[in-house]
């Protein structure tokens, strides 16, 4: 791309690229009040709601860590973009034909991450068109032999790679795309460029905006050089299997919606599930379900009560299928919700099970889960002689560390019961085994034990870099930051020279920073924030105004009255420090020996006071 973007393009791209819709894409948002949207924050862990999207001005901002910005800022932290780049995935989200300007500059490559999706999305098309010719009639075999119709496997996207070997190369080199992309993209091999699936099935796997982000790959052949049964695409800057599921794309809105999600061990379960009517599925792609995916799922869902919201693991009855639910129930604590577990008695996945009883069967399953606590509880006392006294002591104590790790405390007795009637004992003797086990302590975790550490949202982060950052809680700012988001949200409320306001009327650096900016600035009714972002040079306070223009005001429908009081009161608090300055000034100063210093600053002194009562009385409406 030679030059830069046209301004008035960027404008464009920012008025039709709606704030809550883009970010509600990667985000559940619910209403918080006040024409405000709020949700978990993507960029920190949180347990409660501190991420706050404001649509009338296109802003977010958390109040959590202090990220914040426009819908531009969104996508380049979200997806880790370049802002051209952010700015080129929104035109193409909204249909926003860039113009670039020529500046004599060199021309820059197109965006890399943009040029990937652009390739998968190529690949993706290619794939799925490939699974309707003569070559793919073993992929058609063995989908229809797991219940999969054509309609099903256009649903999901799926598709079929050449034995060619070269095949996909070649589309995608007519498409236009270099061999260093294709290598950085994972569609072909850096040595040789042969293609990097050949004589699979293929099912593209795509982000929460249906963008395609790679693809994972079952053997069909026995001659396949590859002896895995499934492949994935490789780490790519836009494919992290650790933060990727499958079927997202198609489950996303529906788990925000019935705070539900269902996690399946593989791309046939998901669809089998979303066919049974189960539109909350999907599943991990080439890796385990880890504390990445479990924050995925918690944002999603977007509710801190525990007593709302589920997520369903399905395992296969087999060691493997228990040894998944161990490993998940160690990251349990990353949720607020509650954690179930869905295994069929027979030991059939949800794929195997749909084609064997249909559809019902599969809702069945998900219906009769089981809490994961109990789930564990009992695999967890497996291994002990419960016929021997000293038996069922030890499976008491191997299950003790979960009864104390239970989260929701109205849940203990229950599952002391479950334990007792699972060993056969007494409940008070279990009571008494458990709680002596508590006071020895838990036993000492190993790295994939230690329980994640929930981290609750505090006061506003400073930026890294650039001036410290006021403290929102500090009283003595509240004028100050109640003075410029009137500034910032209703610039109209002020005359030209802002109400008499001065930079000197700002005790913080900061502050007195974003008053430089809009003073600097000057109103202009288009693109007003973007202005004063512009004319901003410190960091911090860049920050710190998408904070204030988000932030609500004490007053919904402020008027030039209450305007003109909140910057009276402002610069009352101004005059009453230089009162205090020169009634010190006064005290050190000898009358006799500096007469005419004395009486000028006497002089002064009633100017000033003055002043402050003129101030004052017009400050009288500032908390009406």
């Amino acid at each position: 791309m030679a030059g830069r973007i046209n301004d008035e393009d960027i404008a464009l791209v920012r008025e039709r690229a709606r704030i809550d819709e883009v970010v509600g894409s990667y985000v559940t948002l619910r209403n918080a009040g006040g024409g405000s949207l709020k949700g978990l924050c993507p960029f920190h862990d949180e347990k409660t709601p501190s991420f706050q999207v404001t649509p009338a001005r296109g802003l977010f901002y958390c109040f959590g860590c202090g990220e914040g910005g426009d819908v531009i800022t969104f996508m380049e932290k979200i997806d880790n973009l370049s802002f051209g780049e952010a700015v080129q995935a929104l035109a193409d989200r909204t249909g926003v034909q860039l113009r670039i300007v020529d500046d004599g500059r060199p021309a820059a490559p197109p965006g890399q991450r943009v040029r990937i999706m652009e390739a998968n999305q190529v690949a993706a098309d290619f794939f799925a068109t490939q699974l309707a010719s003569p070559e793919a009639i073993e992929a058609r075999r063995m989908l229809d032999g797991r219940g999969f119709d054509r309609a099903a496997a256009q649903r999901f996207g799926v598709g079929y790679a050449p034995k060619d070997g070269r095949a996909l190369h070649r589309h995608l080199t007519r498409a236009g795309f270099r061999d260093d992309e294709l290598v950085r993209a994972g569609l072909i091999r850096e040595h040789g460029g042969w293609d990097y699936f050949q004589g699979r099935v293929i099912w593209p796997i795509k982000d929460s905006g249906r963008s395609v982000l790679g693809f994972g790959a079952r053997r069909l052949y026995d001659d396949d050089r590859l002896p895995a049964k499934y492949i994935n695409t490789p780490e790519t800057p836009v494919y992290k299997k650790s933060h990727v599921l499958y079927g997202l794309d198609l489950a996303r809105q529906n788990i925000g919606r019935k705070l539900q999600a269902v996690v399946m061990e593989g791309y046939t379960d998901v669809m089998s599930a979303h066919l049974a009517g189960i539109d909350t599925a999907v599943a991990v792609c080439g890796t385990a379900f880890g504390e990445d995916h479990a924050r995925l799922l918690q944002r999603l869902m977007g509710n801190s009560d525990a007593t709302r919201g589920e997520v369903v693991f399905t395992f296969d009855g087999d060691r493997a299928g228990q040894a998944a639910a161990l490993k998940v129930y160690r990251l349990d604590r990353s949720f607020t919700t509650q954690t179930y577990v869905a295994v069929e008695p027979g030991g059939l996945d949800p794929c195997d099970l749909r084609m064997a009883q249909g559809d019902a069967a599969v809702r069945e399953l998900i219906g009769c889960r089981e809490p994961l606590y109990r789930y564990v509880m009992a695999r967890t006392i497996d291994g002990y002689d419960l016929d021997r006294a000293d038996g069922r002591v030890a499976a008491v104590r191997a299950a003790s560390d979960m009864i104390t790790s239970i989260r929701d405390s109205s849940l203990v007795n229950q599952y002391l019961r479950d334990l007792s009637h699972l060993v056969g004992m007494d409940p008070d003797e279990v009571r008494r085994i458990v709680n002596g086990q508590r006071r020895r302590g838990p036993r000492r975790p190993g790295p994939e034990q230690a329980p994640a550490r929930i981290v609750e949202p505090g006061p506003v982060m400073p930026a890294p870099v650039g001036l410290p950052w006021p403290d929102p809680r500090d009283h003595r700012l509240e004028v100050e930051r109640g003075t410029l988001k009137l500034m910032l949200q209703c610039p109209t409320l002020f005359d030209t020279a802002w109400n008499g306001v001065t930079a000197d009327d700002f005790t913080h650096p900061a502050l007195r920073a974003v008053f430089e900016a809009i003073a600097d600035t000057g109103y202009r009714p288009q693109g007003w924030a973007e202005q004063v972002q512009a004319a901003t040079a410190d960091p911090t306070a860049r920050q710190l105004e998408v904070a204030l223009l988000v932030e609500p005001l004490l007053r919904e429908d402020p008027t030039e009255r209450y305007a003109a009081a909140y910057t009276a009161k402002l610069r009352m608090l101004t005059t009453m420090r230089r009162i205090d300055d020169l009634k010190s000034r006064l005290q050190r100063t000898n009358p006799v020996t500096d007469e005419a210093g004395y009486d000028a600053m006497f002089d002064e002194m009633l100017t000033l006071e003055t002043s402050r009562q003129r101030l004052a009385e017009t400050s009288i409406g500032f908390l009406e």
